[in-house]
């Protein structure tokens, strides 16, 4: 049976909004610090201007095609369905590394000593609210974001109103185009939450409207506030000190004396991580139950629950998987992998809307041109055990995949 449309552009926004600040705010400056420098902001700024071009071909998309799954639909609508399941597959499997990283995140603020038991009961109770019911997820996304903002608004005046005692602080030089990159493929990994919109594409009410403004408008408030917090920590604690940072906004608060803001900040971090786990938990479990709709995942990931009209078996398989990976990886390698499988996600998106003629055309061929040229460069210049690691993961899903067909081919 068909999901219900229950979703304003409102909450299509805050799930949006509470994807991209959860995943990328507490976690993945301190890495791309590493890997740029001082050219961190430039960075970030290639990673949004790539990320608009992304969000303006999955809004163009969605618009036409409403249904959830996300370029996975979108690929086999209009690419054929290898390019829709290439795009499906990199969804799932980088989403759900992820959700890893969002679930150890949050345990690492939460309670360190005990970081992935928390983040194994991060993920099973974040799955069963998203089986209540999607208007369930919406508000509790809500709320998290609400805190999340408070938190940094009150960090941000602190670090620009404290003096630094990090020796080197401030503003230091570029460590050269390769390290500007790399960073930029890193921080993709905080901006890719839109995507959770468009997943949800059969779940929105009027998706022709609400989905383009939604999109946009998640990206907008996202790239405002990763700038903001982007300045303020290099300015508290310059490029160096951020790269060694496993909590940066907690180091800028203790770098400027305001030691009692270390537990709201903790606060903070808790609820942005579980507010991304929460949107990324439904996003890989609809596109989960699209490709099992088509085949290419086992049938009754498909199921839809009569009562609660929510994918509830692509939920729960998708949540043992996520605890699997928990228990087996950190939240650094997990990033880097994350990131090469949602580019190249989006390297389909983009060349799926660049196929789009007539009245179902609302952006220039060039924003999609230079996403996918985006996507292809950042994916390659990521670290190289994440570019391999991916490599080998997506030509293994091809493989299963290929192996699948062939034998219902010869069943009788």
């Amino acid at each position: 049976m068909p999901l219900q449309r229950r979703l304003t552009t409102r909450d299509a926004v805050v799930i949006g909004v509470g994807s991209m600040v959860g995943a990328g705010v507490f976690s993945a400056f301190g890495p791309a610090a590493a890997a740029a420098g001082g050219g961190l902001l430039v960075g970030l700024a290639v990673a949004a201007v790539v990320a608009f071009c992304n969000a303006t071909s999955t809004a163009q998309l969605a618009a036409v095609h409403p249904t959830s799954g996300g370029a996975y639909a979108y690929g086999r609508a209009r690419l054929g369905d290898r390019w829709g399941f290439l795009a499906g597959w990199s969804f799932v499997v980088g989403k759900t590394a992820s959700c890893a990283a969002m679930a150890l995140t949050f345990g690492a603020y939460a309670w360190p000593e005990h970081a992935r038991a928390l983040a194994v009961i991060a993920v099973l109770a974040l799955a069963a609210v998203n089986c209540l019911g999607i208007t369930r997820t919406a508000s509790v996304t809500r709320v998290l974001v609400a805190v999340v903002l408070v938190v940094l608004v009150a960090a941000l005046i602190v670090g620009a109103t404290g003096s630094s005692t990090v020796s080197g602080a401030g503003f230091s030089a570029s460590s050269g185009p390769a390290g500007v990159l790399q960073s930029a493929g890193i921080l993709f990994f905080a901006f890719a939450g839109y995507a959770r919109i468009a997943t949800l594409g059969e779940e929105v009410r009027d998706p022709a409207r609400t989905i383009p403004r939604a999109v946009i408008g998640a990206l907008a408030c996202a790239v405002v506030i990763y700038a903001a917090v982007a300045v303020m920590l290099l300015h508290v604690l310059g490029a160096d000190a951020l790269a060694r940072s496993t909590a940066p906004v907690a180091a800028a608060m203790d770098a400027v004396g305001a030691h009692w803001a270390g537990p709201v900040v903790r606060v903070g971090a808790s609820a942005a991580a579980l507010g991304a786990l929460l949107g990324l938990i439904a996003g890989v479990g609809r596109t989960t139950m699209a490709m099992a709709r088509e085949g290419d995942m086992p049938r009754y990931l498909a199921r839809v629950d009569d009562v609660r009209s929510v994918p509830r078996a692509a939920e729960i398989t998708v949540a043992a998987v996520v605890v699997v990976v928990v228990l087996m990886f950190d939240v650094r390698n997990a990033i880097g992998f994350s990131s090469f499988g949602v580019l190249v996600y989006y390297a389909v998106a983009n060349a799926a809307a660049f196929t789009q003629t007539g009245s179902d055309r609302r952006w220039p061929r060039a924003l999609q041109i230079l996403g996918l040229c985006g996507c292809v460069l950042l994916a390659v210049t990521l670290p190289a055990a994440a570019v391999v690691v991916g490599i080998a993961v997506l030509s293994a899903g091809s493989a299963g995949r290929w192996m699948l067909q062939r034998r219902r081919a010869l069943q009788p």
